[in-house]
């Protein structure tokens, strides 16, 4: 977390709105430019919510590895996220959530904070106040079974033989999400051993159940309250009472297919999948295993935690992941459309960056269903080679191609390959895995999270079909065709589309008519001009854009609190795709960015942006808040300059 940055209002004393433009977009390349690495990439910080940091410090206390110093660093970061409620939400300005909140507060007083503290009390009554720390999520209730706070039967039966399981069987890894399967299967190990925390000063937090947890009948429920759940309650229940029947040898073999599967995605530094959860789980497997401290895989798969550390020396946090391809392919976008391209020095570097982290092994989770598809493309993280992201593939390839198509023509053809692979057979995409609709799964008392599958979304859906029709894919070739009716489908009736992966209809509907126009849709299209009203109608009086994350919950699709730069680039240039450039909307909300708080080339942004699982797991991009206001001041420019109505490119 770098030192917090005075936050200045743009100069609006220029003589016109021209030179205005020009300085504020000159200003933010600039300021761009200067903070790219040396090697090309750019990588700004990704925060979640304090679940995160929460869990690195209870990690360090199940190993009894305590580091003090940064954990009080981590401390000051908890409490100054706590809401006006007392608890902790899942976003800033949040609902109070029960995980993030037991969570937190467990981290805290195991860092030393004093449980009659004010800010402890006030967690304590909110949590309390709410049904108490028993009405936590499945995986809280696993953290709280390491360390004995909850009995194992809080968590649903959680068998490591699940992993010896047939392709056909009801469930098999193959058929749950990348970000499942890399923190379900090390879980699994740690369900059958069962270890205990070390926990060496001998911390607990029984004060936050209103029945003792030993006592507590009532810790499963059904996730989805369909009857299928409520047969697979009772399927629980059962396998329950037969679990001391399951022989000893076979869980065995099966901690051993676990690990193999773990050691063989172990991923370096970069770590198992490349996220946090996955990680610790990892560690945490290796420790009750007997790995020791310095063995190179546990040696590893602790330094990986480790360099998701943000610490500025006076607080700090731990990031979920690491986000430099991403941050790279947009920032590149954004520089690109300010007009640094042919001969600019800092957009060939990055090309050339990201030319070098094309995934070309013939390895990943995904070959299980398009084992037939050569690979070729991109992953999230700096690497992570078996799990290549097909929207993080579809930027580059734009920016790629935007850059200089001959020179990369072979990697970009890779990866539009790649692309066309990885459709699902109802013609859209998902982030991952093709055609990863396994639905019934989601009923399991263990998806109570529920996200633990990745089906097609529109948001990644668009960004193909842009990529391969920038890429000059006809309308009438069979991918681009599918995707096009996929995105006719999956339209809102309001006229909007669903962000999946950015907060959230505002996001979803710019994915989608960047898309559409790139593929030369009429955009005077009835279902079109819907999608444009709604955004017209959305936009606020100081003549921004913003929507809440509490828009995941159907009952609060309207709910804003705040225009923020983000949303307003993405509507900008989501009215722009749409031939809008000339409307007065528009230059509402060019105006609201040229007047909007920034730091040189950084809008100021506290809000919330994205979102890893909706209604469970959000983000804030640190990044976007740079590059997406530049991309659309930059755009806007073009446009008006050229005298053109349309952008020429795939988003």
């Amino acid at each position: 977390m770098g030192k917090i940055e005075t936050v200045v209002k743009a100069d609006v004393g220029l003589s016109s709105e021209g030179d205005r433009l020009d300085a504020t977009i000159g200003e933010a390349a600039r300021w761009l430019g200067d903070d790219q690495a040396d090697d090309g990439h750019w990588a700004y910080p990704l925060e979640a919510d304090t679940t995160i940091p929460a869990e690195y410090i209870l990690l360090n206390h199940y190993l009894g590895d305590i580091d003090d110093a940064l954990e009080a660093r981590l401390a000051v970061y908890l409490r100054a996220k706590q809401e006006a409620h007392g608890g902790w939400a899942l976003y800033h300005d949040g609902d109070f959530n029960m995980s993030a909140t037991v969570k937190a507060y467990f981290a805290l007083k195991l860092t030393g904070d004093d449980p009659d503290a004010p800010h402890m009390v006030r967690a304590r009554e909110a949590v309390l106040a709410h049904g108490g720390a028993a009405k936590s999520n499945v995986f809280t209730r696993f953290a709280l079974a390491l360390f004995g706070e909850v009995p194992w039967r809080a968590t649903p039966v959680t068998r490591v033989e699940a992993v010896l399981l047939p392709e056909w069987a009801p469930f098999h890894v193959d058929k749950v999400s990348y970000w499942s399967r890399t923190v379900m299967v090390p879980l699994f190990v740690l369900a059958a051993l069962k270890p205990r925390a070390r926990n060496p000063r001998g911390v607990t937090i029984r004060e936050l159940f209103t029945t003792p947890p030993e006592e507590e009948k009532r810790y499963l429920t059904n996730p989805t309250g369909h009857w299928l759940g409520e047969v697979l309650l009772r399927l629980d229940r059962l396998a329950r009472l037969v679990e001391p029947l399951f022989p000893e040898a076979l869980e065995r073999r099966a901690i051993d297919k676990a690990m193999a599967f773990v050691r063989e995605r172990l991923n370096g530094e970069d770590g198992l999948g490349g996220i946090f959860p996955a990680m610790a789980n990892t560690v945490m497997a290796f420790d009750a295993l007997g790995v020791a401290r310095d063995h190179p895989d546990m040696a590893v798969a602790r330094r990986a935690i480790d360099r998701l550390i943000i610490d500025d020396g006076d607080a700090a946090y731990c990031q979920p992941c690491l986000s430099p391809v991403w941050d790279t392919g947009l920032a590149c976008h954004a520089m690109l459309e300010a007009g640094h391209g042919d001969g600019d020095g800092s957009v060939a570097a990055a090309a050339q960056w990201l030319e070098g982290r094309q995934i070309l092994k013939d390895v990943g989770d995904w070959t299980a269903n398009r084992g037939h598809v050569r690979p070729g493309g991109w992953a999230f993280q700096y690497w992570n080679d078996h799990y290549p992201d097909v929207d993080d593939t579809a930027v580059v390839v734009m920016a790629l191609h935007r850059h200089d198509p001959e020179r990369y023509s072979e990697a970009i053809a890779r990866g539009a390959e790649w692309v066309i692979g990885m459709q699902s057979a109802d013609g859209g995409w998902g982030a991952f895995d093709a055609d990863n609709e396994h639905y019934f799964l989601e009923h399991i008392p263990f998806a109570d999270h529920g996200a633990l599958l990745d089906p097609p979304s529109a948001d990644v859906s668009a960004r193909c079909v842009g990529m391969l029709a920038q890429l000059g894919y006809g309308r009438d070739h069979p991918a681009v065709a599918r995707g096009i009716e996929y995105l006719k489908r999956e339209q809102e009736d309001d006229g909007s589309w669903f962000g999946r992966w950015g907060t959230n209809y505002v996001y979803g509907t710019w994915s989608v008519l960047c898309a559409l126009n790139a593929v030369g849709e009429d955009m005077q299209a009835p279902y079109v001009r819907k999608a444009v009203d709604w955004l017209k109608a959305r936009q606020r009086t100081d003549g921004g854009w913003g929507e809440d994350c509490a828009t995941y919950w159907t009952d609060r699709k309207d709910e804003v609190k705040t225009s923020t730069p983000s949303q307003t680039a993405w509507a900008v240039l989501a009215l722009m795709a749409a031939g809008e450039v000339d409307d007065a909307v528009v230059a509402r909300g060019i105006d609201y960015l040229l007047a909007a708080p920034r730091h040189g080339g950084k809008w100021a942004e506290e809000y919330f942006n994205a979102v890893g699982f909706p209604r469970v797991f959000y983000l804030r991009y640190h990044g976007y808040s740079a590059y997406f206001p530049l991309w659309a001041l930059a755009r806007y420019r073009t446009l008006r300059r050229a005298n053109d109505r349309f952008p020429a490119y795939g988003i």
